[in-house]
């Protein structure tokens, strides 16, 4: 199966993002006591590298998502139209492929509740 340069550009810049958010969000080391943990939550450069890297997350999720249903899409009418009776298997691969923007959300999520 052959890749195309945006497929290789946009998962490339999707994993940069997802370790980037969580690099920024793992060098925070765990606070000693309740105010130190206070003052690490509210940090403003923290939280605005959080919201920066959840937004990443689930924009460059969402994009792969589509270009991967637009693929999978047409591959599916394709197929369809020859053989009908295919519906349930492309239905299941075209759910996978929509299920990218879910794991995004996903890690989105994730960082917020990091983030406190």
């Amino acid at each position: 199966m052959k890749l195309s340069t945006a497929a290789v550009i946009v998962a490339a810049l999707l994993a940069a993002c997802l370790a980037g958010g969580a690099t920024v969000l793992g060098l925070v080391a765990p606070a000693a006591s309740a105010a130190e943990a206070g003052a690490a939550s509210t940090d403003p450069g923290l939280i605005r590298w959080a919201f920066a890297s959840a937004a990443a997350a689930a924009a460059l999720s969402a994009l792969a998502a589509g270009y991967a249903v637009a693929q999978v899409g047409t591959a599916a009418v394709g197929a369809l139209a020859e053989k009908p009776e295919l519906f349930g298997r492309m239905l299941v691969l075209v759910g996978l492929a929509e299920g990218i923007a879910i794991y995004g959300l996903i890690v989105a999520v994730l960082i917020f509740n990091r983030v406190g």
